[in-house]
């Protein structure tokens, strides 16, 4: 067998080390071919590895240095936890550092010590603890002449001296496409996140924002600013009334969820899972009107009671963050769909879906929308188009609808259907509001509506032709 031995430049004979520049015929230093047996070989490498492993197990006994204290960030003490060095491993490279010299590698730079900033000091232990930085200041303010009419009304109650009957049952009006903007609510300094006409009657509209306040709005009289929500410290992301109006949730980039009076504007209960809530919606039924679903940050759909304030049930199957929750079947069962483009059907208070769709070609189902008759839902989806989906027993997509024409890439943009189930309504990347007929499917008519995206669209559950629309400006619009 031939080995090439190579004697490196350093060696341990000073004067052999004077002339080894010039004998070297490698750039590491000088190789002669020396014939050896296999077996000789074969000792020499094992003796070289068991040397090299003896070091290493030697430096795996050298002591660690302390863990420290994970309230102190950085400074004297900073935790370290599983990165902690070797007490000997600093030095080590400091030794390292004084044998190679001077003398720069090609990707290093020359600092200047003196512009090198200082240690800064350790921050207290009070701003890096991780406990629950739920803020319990909520606050309300009111902002009509009075909160009570020569009766000792508030505005929760149902005006009766208008055109038009607020009592009567949603749908039973025909439905019209808006034609002119006849109203805007200006009040919130970031975007809106989200709008919702009080249950039924539709005399009040409840707006959250990236501004961390729910607004309620007066639709009709005056059309003022009737009360501002304030307790959370970062931006809402969704809001719903309870069935019967009295109450509402709202969820927040914060991780919290909290139960508001609607008529006083008192925080009643707040709720947390540490992650953060995308959507919320109350049970509709009249039996479980007391409990809620959110879909989380973390992929679960948790279910709380708003008496106890407990969480009751976790459906826990989605693959992404859940993007939206829809209610079917007479209120016994619900939807649901995710970041991770599938589609989820529950029955409620059982964790196993009853069904499950996940299609190559689909695209993250972002809002969704319930057709009036109850046998279909219509879903916002990410390539540019609304789809529909059955609510009855298989859940299919209904092929033949499919509703196009607008741009909604990149925005979680809502859609709404008219409460006779004529048209479909649709915001727009663009700053259009888009209306579709729900039979035919073809685009009915497309109105701008906005200097930027629009992502919010309701449709007034009682007027014949009244839509609220907002957008990423703050600005709530009034289409009749």
């Amino acid at each position: 067998m031939e080995v090439a031995i190579i004697q490196g430049a350093d060696g341990a004979n000073p004067s052999a080390q004077q002339n080894a520049l010039k004998r070297k015929n490698l750039p590491t230093g000088h190789a002669e071919e020396v014939v050896i047996s296999h077996s000789t070989f074969k000792e020499q490498h094992r003796r070289w590895d068991g040397a090299s492993s003896a070091q290493t197990s030697a430096s795996q006994k050298a002591k660690r240095q302390k863990k420290g204290d994970p309230s102190i960030v950085d400074g004297e003490g900073a935790y370290k936890g599983p990165w902690a060095r070797y007490e000997d491993e600093d030095q080590g490279y400091e030794d390292e550092a004084a044998i190679a010299g001077e003398e720069l590698a090609s990707d290093e730079e020359y600092i200047e010590e003196a512009l090198m900033p200082p240690t800064m000091p350790a921050p207290p232990a009070a701003s890096t603890s991780y406990a629950d930085s739920s803020t319990t200041s909520e606050t309300t303010t009111f902002h009509g002449d009075s909160e009570f009419d020569y009766q000792g009304r508030t505005y929760m109650h149902v005006p009766q001296d208008l055109d038009i009957d607020l009592r009567k049952e949603p749908g039973t009006q025909k439905n019209y496409v808006p034609k002119k903007h006849i109203h805007t609510w200006s009040s919130h300094t970031k975007a809106i996140t989200s709008l919702r006409f009080f249950p039924s009657a539709g005399h009040l509209l409840l707006s959250s924002s990236a501004d961390t306040t729910l607004k309620l709005w007066d639709v009709y009289h005056a059309r003022s600013l009737l009360r501002t929500y304030s307790g959370h410290t970062k931006a809402i992301t969704d809001s719903t009334f309870s069935p019967t109006g009295t109450t509402f949730l709202s969820a927040s980039y914060d991780r919290q969820m909290k139960l508001w009076d609607t008529e006083y504007g008192k925080c009643i209960s707040r709720f947390s899972t540490g992650k953060i809530p995308h959507v919320i919606r109350f049970n509709p039924s009249e039996t479980s009107s007391h409990e809620f679903l959110a879909g989380m940050s973390d992929k679960k759909i948790v279910q709380f009671d708003t008496r106890s304030g407990e969480m009751t049930q976790e459906y826990d199957h989605h693959l992404g963050p859940v993007n939206t929750i829809t209610f079917v079947d007479q209120d016994r069962r619900f939807i649901t769909t995710s970041d991770d483009k599938s589609l989820r059907a529950w029955e409620y208070n059982i964790p196993v879906p009853i069904k499950f769709i996940a299609e190559p070609y689909m695209y993250s189902l972002v809002r969704a929308s319930p057709h009036p008759s109850g046998k279909y839902v219509a879903f916002q989806s990410g390539d540019n188009q609304i789809v529909v989906y059955a609510a009855t027993d298989r859940f299919r997509q209904n092929r033949k609808k499919s509703f196009r024409g607008h741009n909604n890439a990149g925005y979680a943009i809502d859609v709404s259907v008219s409460p006779d189930g004529q048209f479909v309504m649709s915001g727009d990347s663009g700053g259009y509001v888009c209306f579709w007929d729900w039979k035919t499917c073809k685009m009915w008519h497309k109105m701008g509506a906005s200097e930027g995206p629009v992502v919010c669209a309701q449709w007034h559950p009682q007027e014949s032709s009244k839509v609220a629309t907002a957008g990423l400006d703050g600005a709530i619009k009034y289409w009749d």
